[in-house]
């Protein structure tokens, strides 16, 4: 089964790594970093490099293909040698897949056009005008097309995708091999759980207590999808992208420079 993960500069590297990870301990897999021209590409940070070992027309029909995201897809966007060969493996693919902003490279080549899909969450106006029809969820599943959210949701989608090619039970022995049973120290991964907090740590810094974000950390990471038994807490409700944006950065400009260095809201994947 080979696997296409195509590479770019200003790539964001866990969109790639983390599918990676996941989709290399299948049986039978075969990954291949592909690019425009092989060779290195550098990621967003510019302190990594991720080498493509073969060129896009070397792997003309893989049966997998995994999007990453990255400011780099910016250059992108109308780039008709990756978004020519998006649209000819998409032909015969038995899955195209995406995580972050590699979403956008998906609709721009009109393979989203219509369909539900999701991206980093500042990017989903974006996705809007490229034709697809934006949501929320980390993962969202149309027919054989499998886009994830931001970053870190990769490896969820990886995990949903080895379960489509190999069953649940070697999905979940992937799970438990690479040990992805997230705990985050802090609930602040999505605009809705970070607008939560906004209030008190606006009051802090009123009060000249503020030198470090006050958040409690999480005992176990809640289920994005709703079902939040585990966490204990209630599902938190997905704000629409455009409140969430102005709340945003009203929270930043109200926060004092001290919490905008020690938490610096950075907008990965290709945001802006």
């Amino acid at each position: 089964m080979r696997i296409a993960i195509p590479l770019f500069d200003g790539i964001t590297a866990l969109d790639a790594v983390g599918p990676y990870e996941v989709l290399s301990r299948l049986p039978g897999a075969e990954i291949r970093f592909v690019a425009a021209e092989p060779g290195p590409k550098r990621t967003e940070t510019g302190m990594l490099s991720l080498i493509a070992d073969a060129a896009l027309t070397d792997l003309p029909d893989p049966e997998v293909v995994v999007v990453p995201g990255g400011f780099g897809t910016r250059a992108l966007m109308e780039n008709h040698t990756l978004l020519d060969w998006l649209r000819a493996v998409h032909e015969t693919s038995e899955w195209t897949t995406s995580v972050c902003t590699g979403s956008l490279l998906l609709a721009a080549a009109g393979i989203l056009g219509g369909m539900e899909a999701t991206t980093h969450w500042l990017e989903l106006d974006t996705l809007e005008r490229y034709g697809a029809h934006p949501v929320t969820r980390r993962v969202v599943e149309r027919g054989k097309v499998i886009t994830a959210a931001g970053v870190s949701s990769g490896i969820d989608m990886a995990l949903t995708l080895a379960a489509r090619l190999a069953g649940e039970h070697v999905a979940q022995a992937i799970q438990l091999s690479i040990e992805y049973d997230p705990e985050p120290p802090f609930d602040t991964g999505s605009p809705a759980t970070l607008l939560q907090r906004s209030s008190s740590w606006c009051e802090a810094q009123q009060a000249g207590s503020l030198t470090s974000v006050d958040v409690q950390p999480q005992t176990v990471a809640a289920d994005r999808r709703g079902d939040s038994e585990r966490s204990g807490r209630k599902p938190t409700q997905r704000l629409d992208n455009r409140v969430a944006k102005d709340r945003v950065a009203g929270l930043t400009t109200r926060a004092s420079r001290s919490v905008a260095q020690t938490v610096p809201l950075v907008a990965p994947c290709g945001s802006e």
